[in-house]
């Protein structure tokens, strides 16, 4: 019997969607030592404050914190060091030349496996003001409570 095929994720950035507007996206392989697989297969990371940046055309991500494994004897590294991401040269590059042009930064938002092997998905992001913040927040607000006004009116609920 097989088992289903499932990507389950270790950890989402959903400051990430409220801090930023995010653009276009890309799934990277991150290189990691044993015990921090070990604590991502728990179900242990926050990618909170992460982001990345590109030096001598490899693209490291810095700031994501993984704790360590408490049952790892000598091989634990930093909570938070930096990771290299696997990226294809042209990927890499198209990263780069955006960055650059448009002042955009990268930001991780998903942290999952994928056939075994850790994946994390980055965005290119610009920061949103204070008042996009608050707009955002408004329309959701505006979009809950129509859908509650409707659930009450076909449940025969006066109002």
């Amino acid at each position: 019997m097989k088992k289903p095929e499932t990507d389950p994720v270790v950890a989402r950035n959903r400051k990430a969607a409220h801090d930023y507007q995010l653009g276009e996206s890309w799934e990277a392989g991150i290189v990691l030592q044993g015990p921090e697989v070990k604590a991502l297969r728990a179900g242990r990371a926050s990618l909170i404050g992460g982001f990345a940046i590109i030096e001598n055309r490899e693209i490291w991500l810095h700031g994501v914190h993984i704790p360590q494994y408490s049952q790892a004897r000598w091989s634990n590294a930093g909570s938070r060091r930096k990771r290299k991401l696997l990226l294809h040269r042209a990927q890499i590059d198209k990263i780069d030349r955006k960055i650059n042009d448009s002042g955009l930064t990268v930001v991780p938002t998903v942290l999952y496996f994928k056939d075994g092997r850790a994946k994390v998905e980055i965005s290119l992001a610009r920061g949103k003001k204070t008042w996009d913040k608050r707009q955002t927040l408004a329309k959701r607000e505006a979009t809950r409570e129509t859908e509650r006004a409707l659930n009450r009116h076909l449940k025969g609920h006066r109002t």
